[in-house]
Parts: structure tokens; C-alpha cells; sequence
């Protein structure tokens, strides 16, 4: 029996993709909320009130200085996911965020020579980047995994 709808189903099955292509593009977004940080930079994080405790899950990762009693100075320390809570003088949060820390992607490249890898970074010539122990260390696990 032909079809009587109004639509092609082909219209249907391109329309229905499309859909759950944007869906599945939205999700990882959603679950990633929170604070990012490229790895050796610093952001400013202003708060809504004074507070009075800073805590950073692992300082490895992140790292919090106190500018003020409303700024802070988060840095990316190493690669991974760490969390901050920040609480002001009753106990109450102020912040209760999870911090990324990425490696800078843009304007760099990464040679792979067997276990050994090279990070340049390239603005705009390529030359040896600068690299953290906790770069040093991701680069050595990444040539010994392979």
C-alpha cells in the first residue's frame, strides 16, 4: 500500500537524524558545565560575596590564590577534572564548581616519534614549547601507551 503522508519518509529519517545529531551535540556541552582552564594559564573568577574558605579538590590539577575577598585567581596546574568550593564567612557556598584543565590546542602541533612525543608550539613559527612536569609527564604515558 503507497503512503499517503504528506512528508517522504526519507524527509522524516533526514529530519529525525538531524535531530538527534544536535542532541547528542548538546549532552557532552550540558554535562561539562563548569570552570575551563588551559593548562600554565590563569582566569579570574569574581564572586558574588566575600568568602572565607577556598577549597581545590587537588591542587595538582588547579590551583586558587585570593586576590581579594570577591576575586580569585584559578591557574591550570595539570591535565584532568578537580573541583572548587568556595564558602563565605557562615559556612554557606558561594561557588561549587568543577574545573577542567586542557592542554592549549590551538596553535600547536604534537610530533609522535615512536615512544617519543614533541609538543611545538607554533605562533607563528614551530619551535619547543615549554613544558610543565605534569606535560612531561602526560607526553611520556602517551609514547609508552603506544
Amino acid at each position: 500500500m503507497a503512503s499517503t503522508s504528506k512528508f517522504p519518509a526519507r524527509h522524516v529519517l533526514i529530519g529525525t537524524l538531524a535531530a538527534l545529531s544536535l542532541a547528542a551535540g548538546a549532552a557532552p556541552a550540558l554535562a561539562e558545565a563548569g570552570i575551563r582552564i588551559l593548562m600554565n594559564e590563569a582566569k579570574i573568577v569574581k564572586l558574588a560575596r566575600p568568602a572565607d574558605t577556598i577549597v581545590v579538590g587537588n591542587p595538582q590539577i588547579a590551583d586558587a590564590s585570593v586576590q581579594d575577598a570577591t576575586t580569585l585567581v584559578l591557574t591550570g596546574r595539570g591535565f584532568g577534572v578537580t573541583n572548587i568550593v568556595v564558602l563565605d564567612l557562615d559556612g554557606a557556598p558561594i561557588v561549587d564548581e568543577q574545573i577542567y584543565v586542557a592542554r592549549q590546542d590551538t596553535k600547536s602541533v604534537r610530533v609522535y616519534r615512536r615512544a617519543e612525543v614533541q609538543t611545538l608550539s607554533c605562533t607563528p613559527y614551530c619551535e619547543s614549547s615549554y613544558k610543565s612536569d605534569a606535560e612531561r609527564l602526560s607526553e611520556s604515558e602517551m609514547g609508552a601507551s603506544q
